[in-house]
């Protein structure tokens, strides 16, 4: 599979992922589903800030799609963004995210970022060794920081050093 600039055409699959996720995962520590609005806006949101939202598309539409954003509001985090890669239900274990992410770390690494962050369900073994397999690094892990579906949440942290300048204003 290979990842290409979402559409608007691929916003009703992104949300169909979002909200399956929402209603049957651990992956995304919302209750709430999303409108296509919502992903309207987001998908906007992120093209204004000049980052990528990513799809992987099968025949049956968006297999999987994927984004970056800004880590933290403050101007000191503006070198380091956190992703995300959802993959529908159906089309996990075809290498849908391994593709998306890959992707997204070219994207990051063109963009001058520095370091990306994942925030990952401590219980989500496939997206930790997902990520360790793209050289990604676990630097925390935050006890019963969530919830949902009725028990405590812990939230793994990896981190992938994206480039090795050791001054923040070179361009990499």
């Amino acid at each position: 599979m290979t990842p290409i600039d979402a559409e608007r055409a691929d916003l009703p699959g992104i949300a169909a992922i979002y909200n399956d996720a929402v209603r049957n995962t651990l992956a995304i520590w919302n209750e709430t589903e999303v409108d296509l609005e919502n992903r309207r806006a987001w998908w906007q949101g992120r093209l204004a800030q000049g980052y990528p939202v990513l799809v992987c598309r099968d025949a049956a539409g968006v297999a999987g799609y994927a984004s970056f954003g800004d880590w933290r509001a403050f101007d000191g985090y503006r070198h380091t963004v956190e992703h995300s890669v959802y993959v529908r239900s159906n089309a996990r274990g075809r290498g849908v995210a391994r593709a998306l992410l890959s992707a997204l770390i070219v994207r990051a690494r063109n963009a001058g970022k520095h370091v990306m962050v994942a925030a990952i369900e401590s219980g989500n073994d496939a997206s930790i060794h997902l990520h360790a397999r793209a050289g990604f690094q676990m630097v925390g892990n935050m006890p019963q920081v969530g919830c949902k579906f009725g028990r405590w949440l812990d939230l793994t942290f990896m981190q992938l050093v994206l480039d090795t300048r050791a001054d923040p204003a070179a361009r990499a």
